[in-house]
């Protein structure tokens, strides 16, 4: 079985939790090593592992081909133009980058070199997203005219990352959770034709973003995109309103809460949702409304990394593309351009 050597650029929450812990278990990847500028944490849960001192040193391992930029947002444009200018391919993390010109600057020099490269968009592979994705395909709701998504959070206080919480490239809440609620949106519905959006800073003491509803415009439809660090008592977060029916969905994914409590995801029952988590389905059944509770789908980040190892090494579908993401940093710069003019903008 070919392997990718494969070195990830940060052991924080990222690294340890949503990037190690699959790499290390998939038999088709080896993680060689961790770039840790001072610490060794990775060393507590993988001892065989050579920790790199600096960017340089990683990209200076010849065996290293695969890397994973799990850095700051802020850092994503350089670190990557740089691991695929040494001839390395690369996995980076949501947001792709901080601009638009970034991301498609990124683009072309993967392109050009042969060079694998792929966003880092785990909650495609949520068990909730999943169930929905399920629903929408089903028909049973028919033809979708509304969807509202939530990403909400309570968190009054702010967090010690200052890369997230400081103003600058990067920062704030529409590039921290943003990101995934609109991949999602375009995984299901593709591009829209336009975006409205409404930005703000709630908390008392924030000097970032930290709510955002942005709606996505398409011929037949309307996509609410919502996300909050003052929501004490979230409603569903995902609310799909079609011909036929309704799909209303809470966020329960069980996969974050697992890692975090350092699980290793081998069990069969991996990313299974308990039942008083399932979605309620209503919908018009030859002139009868039938309500009924739809088994939630099973969850699995893993599956991004298998479909990495089969898009580098048969040549099959990138998992997410970067082409993808750059959409996403379009509507990201999109619902800031509408929030200062108070208008939809068009996307072409």
């Amino acid at each position: 079985m070919s392997k990718i050597v494969t070195a990830l650029l940060s052991f924080g929450m990222s690294g340890r939790v949503f990037h190690a812990p699959f790499i290390h278990i998939h038999k088709g990847f080896v993680l060689k090593g961790v770039w840790e500028r001072t610490k060794s944490e990775s060393h507590q849960y993988y001892p065989d592992i050579h920790i790199y001192r600096s960017l340089e040193e990683v990209l200076a391992d010849e065996e290293v081909s695969l890397v994973i930029v799990n850095t700051p947002t802020n850092t994503h444009y350089d670190f990557t133009k740089k691991v695929l200018a040494a001839g390395k391919h690369a996995v980076v993390e949501k947001a792709f980058t901080t601009t638009v010109a970034e991301a498609q600057e990124l683009n072309q020099l993967a392109a050009l070199n042969n060079l694998f490269l792929s966003v880092y968009q785990n909650r495609r592979w949520d068990s909730d997203f999943l169930t929905v994705q399920k629903v929408i395909q089903s028909d049973r709701i028919g033809r979708v005219i509304e969807a509202e998504f939530h990403f909400d959070r309570y968190k009054p206080e702010l967090g010690n990352k200052e890369h997230k919480e400081k103003p600058g490239p990067g920062a704030g809440l529409l590039n921290d959770l943003g990101p995934h609620l609109i991949d999602q949106a375009l995984y299901l519905f593709g591009k829209p034709t336009g975006v409205f959006a409404d930005i703000r800073t709630i908390r008392e003491a924030s000097l970032v973003d930290d709510y955002f509803a942005i709606t996505l415009f398409y011929e037949t439809k309307r996509v609410i995109l919502k996300s909050s660090m003052l929501v004490k008592e979230p409603l569903a977060s995902f609310i799909v309103h079609g011909s036929k029916g309704s799909f209303i969905k809470k966020r329960s994914d069980p996969q974050e809460a697992l890692l975090l409590k350092n699980v290793v995801p081998i069990h069969t029952d991996w990313g299974v949702e308990e039942e008083g988590d399932y979605g309620l389905l209503v919908y018009e059944e030859n002139g009868t409304t039938v309500r009924h509770i739809e088994p939630s789908e099973k969850g699995d980040y893993g599956a991004y990394y298998e479909a990495v190892y089969q898009s580098m090494i048969y040549g099959k579908l990138n998992p997410v593309k970067a082409s993808e993401a750059i959409i996403t940093m379009q509507i990201i710069e999109a619902a800031r351009e509408s929030n200062l003019s108070q208008h939809v903008i068009q996307l072409v």
